[in-house]
């Protein structure tokens, strides 16, 4: 796992963009989770992921889902690994993906916009 992946858990993140300022600190640790998600197969990939019903996914069950490559996949997966999006463990000759929720957590706090007072 790359090293960024590791800086994501140890921010402590954030008010909604509509509270504050992102500290620049945190939007460089969570920019590449953004920029990973930004492309279609991978939010689909880590929305299979995500909402696994037993917490992890083969890659086995992944690639089917899609008309590419295993070597395609392989890349997508890769990208969200080191984004730090997804936990990988291999058994055998499979890999299976867990999403890091902690990570989402604070991607998910970050777009959350604040409830409107009105007066």
């Amino acid at each position: 796992m790359s090293n960024q992946a590791g800086s994501a858990m140890d921010v402590s993140c954030c008010p909604s963009l509509t509270e504050q300022r992102v500290p620049a600190e945190a939007a460089a640790v969570l920019a590449p989770a953004f920029k990973a998600l930004g492309d279609p197969v991978r939010l689909q990939l880590m929305s299979m992921i995500a909402s696994a019903e037993s917490g992890e996914i083969c890659v086995c069950d992944l690639t089917p889902a899609f008309d590419l490559t295993g070597p395609t996949i392989s890349h997508h997966l890769r990208t969200l690994r080191e984004a730090g999006l997804v936990d990988a463990e291999r058994r055998g000759t499979w890999v299976y993906y867990r999403a890091r929720p902690a990570l989402l957590g604070q991607l998910a706090a970050l777009l959350t916009v604040a409830p409107e007072v009105n007066a």
